[in-house]
């Protein structure tokens, strides 16, 4: 039976450049909700021989979820699940922020835990902003609900990224979604375990993606605090994705990986004082 990966925001940035590091191994199924964009990034590997499916899917829904699900499915034995799908500040509201980062971590999670077997892997992309808000500002009390109740769990996270204005809603709702994808791969590990699935978050920093591009001015002043003072190439971070998903990392799981060059090491590390003199 064939080895399958499924690469959730496959179409542009990180998910595509994964492609390249997997598409010799694996057969893969790239979603995304701009079918256009997946179909050129298909067909441009499909050149060079890899076997690539192109699925249209809004992560924050349920039923297109469910039936991502189906689909990998019949296309072999999906190995790994790798959830790149998601909006930064300048993508969306604060709604849609917390519903395709959060609700959507959740989702496909979920689906993709009932249709893989021991020995595979759930991968969810979050961000190094998980690590930038104070614990004042985040939500925690209110994460269980996503296994309660979905909508009131996305009602308290928009609620609690309003607190200060609609001005500043996308910049608490963005680090609060990408907080969340970290708890979340930490709550679910044991419960995935118990069919074998291991669960890994990881936390890029600043990375040469077009999402990147829309955050480059925040992303700039941030370079600074870094140990590597430059943005991320995304052939770093795929290469990452592809040593992770492998089947020997079998004791990693429920666990986050910080890629940002040093960026919030440096933060926790010295006082204001010293970053200061940065």
């Amino acid at each position: 039976m064939k080895k399958v990966v499924v690469i959730t925001g496959g179409g542009s940035g990180m998910g595509l450049a994964t492609i390249k590091e997997l598409g010799k191994d694996y057969t893969l199924i790239i979603t995304g909700r701009t079918v256009s964009k997946l179909v050129k990034a298909s067909e441009e590997y499909t050149k060079e021989g890899y076997e690539i499916y192109p699925f249209a899917c809004d992560v924050s829904k349920k039923d297109e979820v469910l039936k991502l699900a189906e689909f990998a499915k019949s296309k072999g034995d999906v190995v790994a699940l790798i959830h790149a799908a998601g909006v930064s500040p300048h993508m969306g509201n604060a709604e849609s922020i917390i519903k395709i980062n959060a609700l959507g971590t959740h989702l496909v999670d979920q689906a993709f835990k009932d249709i893989m077997n021991e020995g595979s892997v759930i991968l969810n992309v979050s961000s190094m902003a998980a690590y930038m808000l104070p614990n004042m500002l985040l939500p925690r009390k209110h994460y269980t609900k996503i296994f309660e109740n979905e909508a009131k769990f996305v009602e308290k996270l928009v609620k609690k990224s309003r607190m200060f204005g609609s001005k500043m809603e996308t910049s608490l709702a963005y680090p609060i979604s990408k907080n969340f994808v970290c708890w979340y791969t930490k709550r679910v590990a044991k419960d995935m375990y118990k069919k074998g699935i291991r669960v890994i978050s990881v936390s890029p920093g600043n990375f040469e993606t077009p999402m990147g591009e829309l955050e480059s001015a925040q992303g700039k002043a941030f370079l600074k605090n870094g140990a590597i003072q430059r943005f991320g190439k995304v052939e770093e971070i795929a290469l990452l994705f592809k040593y992770l998903i492998d089947p020997r990392l079998g004791y990693l799981t429920g666990e986050d990986i910080i890629c940002d060059g040093g960026c919030i090491g440096s933060l926790n590390s010295f006082s204001k004082k010293e970053q200061k003199n940065f």
